[in-house]
């Protein structure tokens, strides 16, 4: 019998540097005054994203079994906190996404995510850029960032306008590069341009940050109508064609957050896919009142990856999910 590969997959000096983004982190919040607070790992509901799925477990209760599930994101139980106490706060944790496995995914990842109080998302997007430069800083010198409109981005290095465009033409673009596209919705052929072919295209060594997404796209996001459409008030920052961040202007509505979510269900629903049950608590928080606040979620282990130069996330985790 051949023994299995039980070393871990990183260097002593990953886990020394990882343990110094994890105390740099934390230096950067308490001189801002914002609280590290923790939240269960484990939760009673799903996330209604129809691009998440997520990995469940059955407790034993007086009943039976009950299903609960390994939460993908903090978001739902932090802004549970920001509706009670109203002030800026973040969390360094564990988070779980089944099926995602690959160069830069792992079942199990490492999340940061905090929120600012009476915050727009432009301001948290300049903070975030700074949280990953200094980062960065010790390991890598970057060139000057570089903003974008989610329309500009496309028209830039897809020669396209992301707003106006059909889904044909979208779906002829990715064959004309070689790409079969499974059939998706407007979105996800948005996306496959996105990840396919404008990623690989964005400048090396510079942070990316992106702007004002499509309606369509917004999430838990609030949006705004500009001269010529709706957009939604997000941003994402990208290094080396990967990206790093998330981050909304938070969305405040629970009538039009409610409609949000049925939306998804109704999408899950088309495509056969198990249909989650909107969790009540997270809605009594919001209709409660939840402060006007901008959000951001940070894949810990890409920065750290990208720091020390590595081309994927497996290097910078200490068991991937092949050797746990």
């Amino acid at each position: 019998m051949v023994n299995p590969t039980w070393e871990p997959r990183t260097s002593l000096h990953v886990l020394e540097v990882r343990a110094l983004f994890l105390t740099l982190i934390r230096q950067f919040f308490i001189a801002r005054d914002i609280l590290e607070v923790e939240t269960p790992a484990l939760g009673s509901h799903a996330s209604i994203d129809a691009n998440i799925s997520c990995i469940s477990c059955l407790y034993p209760a007086a009943a039976g079994l009950t299903k609960y599930y390994l939460q993908p994101s903090p978001e739902y139980a932090m802004k549970r906190l920001l509706a009670h106490e109203s002030r800026s706060i973040y969390q360094l944790c564990k988070v779980f996404r089944e099926g995602e496995f690959g160069r830069w995914h792992n079942p199990e990842f490492t999340m940061l995510e905090w929120y600012r109080v009476e915050w727009d998302y432009q301001a948290l997007a300049a903070e975030t850029e700074q949280l990953i430069k200094d980062l960065l800083q010790p390991h890598r010198q970057l060139d000057a960032s570089e903003v974008y409109t989610y329309q500009s981005l496309f028209q830039t290095y897809a020669d396209i306008n992301p707003l106006s465009t059909s889904t044909q033409a979208l779906k002829k673009l990715l064959q004309a590069h070689d790409i079969n596209p499974p059939e998706t919705d407007y979105d996800g052929f948005l996306q496959l341009v996105q990840t396919h072919l404008i990623e690989p295209k964005l400048p090396r060594n510079k942070l990316i940050r992106v702007i004002d997404y499509p309606e369509s796209q917004a999430a838990l996001a609030r949006t705004r109508k500009t001269a010529n459409t709706m957009v939604a008030e997000r941003f994402e920052i990208f290094l080396d064609g990967v990206e790093l961040a998330n981050g909304y202007q938070e969305l405040t509505d629970v009538v039009e957050q409610r409609t949000r979510f049925q939306r998804e269900l109704d999408g899950r629903s088309a495509q056969s896919n198990p249909l989650p049950i909107i969790d009540e608590r997270f809605m009594a928080a919001m209709a409660s009142g939840l402060p006007e606040c901008a959000g951001v979620a940070v894949g810990v282990d890409r920065v750290l990856a990208l720091a020390l130069g590595h081309t994927g996330i497996h290097e910078v985790i200490t068991f991937p999910f092949d050797r746990i």
